[in-house]
């Protein structure tokens, strides 16, 4: 079952930490988790405002006792692992514990003053090395307009996905460095050539974080998969266009391998829980959803009401808004996509990321990548300073935000999830 919101979520709650109280993705009702690294430590932290929460320090205070110091305790470290290992009950214990020693008024201010720690003096860290890493494909909008105007069958009864490689993702800010392969140029010309990345694209997508191992040989229901999902992020799942489309015999492989992108926080299910809403629903001539599927509180409350959005900055500084999309558009749910996953037997494993591919809608402005955005390269789009893209150059940065948003709710965020390009490096 999807978590209820509880006092944590109170918006009328503010922070001691002013910088909390303003415009900002981590108001006291947010609270997410992340590794940083400051005076040359890498540590676990909880963003609040324009601060840190150095969760090392904290578990050393005398203020944290139970549960929710050992959650603190598994959180100390340069890796998260630990924590999505923990009890649901303990991340909460903390989350809780959290939230009464930063609201205003508490009486513990004093003590805790020095556990804070500057993000503009700290570097984000990747939050934990994934075990695996599966990028999935359920936008219905996008799976229309790549394929031509109609999803293949496939898609509408089952969310399609590859297994992409872990080993790849990283953390924003990390350096896209435009890849080296084979592609055909001009497509369908025969001119096969080996040299840099010519279509080099973006995707805007979310992932989440698994909080649990599964048995090899036994799959899962989509209930027991929403137990199974720990927090959530942003993701760009980097795509080399010309490599992609040339490769694509037996799935995606080079062209997507080179660099997947995350943002530094995850952002609790608990934190996500005001922000649940109704699944997307099927229209005329769309199959039913299959049974292994099918639960009726994830299709009551399985999906997310996030906006989610992608600017470009050229290296001289004009920037565009290239996308505003909503991520409950979606087809199929992040407890479906999980399920889906373990439904053949295929073990899931704690800390595994799970994307949910490019998170296009219908409006013309909600296509999440260039390849939509500018039909095939065939309508360019142009920034503020004159310039024109059909696909990403050397120098342009592509940074995506989200935002959670209800009514009654106080908005939470993840933070950025950046990329500069950086040119082709060749063989040595």
């Amino acid at each position: 079952m999807p978590i209820e919101p509880n006092a944590t979520h109170d918006p009328a709650v503010t922070s001691w930490v002013e910088s909390a109280n303003g415009d900002t993705d981590f108001p006291i009702q947010n609270l997410p988790f992340g590794v940083f690294r400051s005076a040359g430590v890498a540590r676990g932290g909880v963003a609040l405002g324009d601060r840190l929460v150095d969760l090392q320090a904290l578990a050393a205070s005398g203020l944290l006792e139970g549960e929710a110091l050992a959650a603190a305790r598994a959180a100390c470290g340069d890796s998260l692992a630990p924590l999505l290992a923990q009890p649901a009950g303990a991340v909460s214990a903390l989350r809780a514990r959290l939230f009464a020693l930063f609201r205003a008024g508490s009486a513990h201010r004093a003590r805790l003053e020095p556990v804070l720690v500057a993000m503009a003096d700290a570097e984000m860290l990747l939050p934990l090395k994934p075990p695996a890493f599966t990028d999935f494909c359920t936008s219905f909008d996008h799976i229309a307009r790549m394929g031509g105007g109609t999803p293949k069958p496939a898609a509408l009864s089952l969310p399609v996905a590859y297994n992409g490689r872990a080993s790849s993702v990283r953390v924003s800010g990390t350096p896209v460095i435009r890849p080296m392969g084979q592609f055909e140029m001009p497509p369908g010309s025969g001119a096969v050539q080996w040299g840099p990345e010519p279509l080099l694209d973006f995707e805007l997508e979310f992932g989440a974080w698994l909080r649990a191992d599964t048995a090899l040989g036994e799959p899962i229901g989509v209930a027991a998969a929403e137990d199974l999902l720990f927090g959530c992020c942003l993701v760009n799942d980097w795509s080399a266009r010309a490599i992609q489309f040339f490769e694509m015999i037996l799935g995606p492989h080079l062209g997507k391998s080179f660099l997947t992108t995350v943002s530094p926080w995850i952002v609790t299910m608990e934190a996500l829980a005001p922000f649940r809403v109704a699944a997307r629903g099927r229209g005329a001539g769309e199959p039913a959803i299959p049974g292994y599927l099918l639960d009726a509180a994830d299709r009551q409350a399985g999906a997310c009401s996030v906006t989610l959005t992608a600017d470009l900055v050229a290296p001289g500084g004009a920037q565009l808004r290239v996308t505003e999309t909503e991520l409950s558009d979606l087809y199929w749910t992040l407890a479906q996509m999980a399920a889906h996953q373990a439904s053949n037997g295929a073990p899931l494993e704690a800390g595994d990321l799970i994307a949910t591919g490019t998170v296009s809608g219908a409006a013309p402005g909600a296509r999440a990548c260039l390849a939509e955005i500018t039909l095939g390269g065939g309508s360019p789009i142009a920034l503020p300073d004159g310039s024109t893209r059909t696909m990403l150059e050397d120098g342009d940065t592509l940074v995506l935000r989200g935002r959670a948003h209800a009514e009654g709710y106080r908005p939470i965020g993840f933070g950025d999830c950046a990329g500069t390009i950086h040119r082709a490096r060749d063989l040595p």
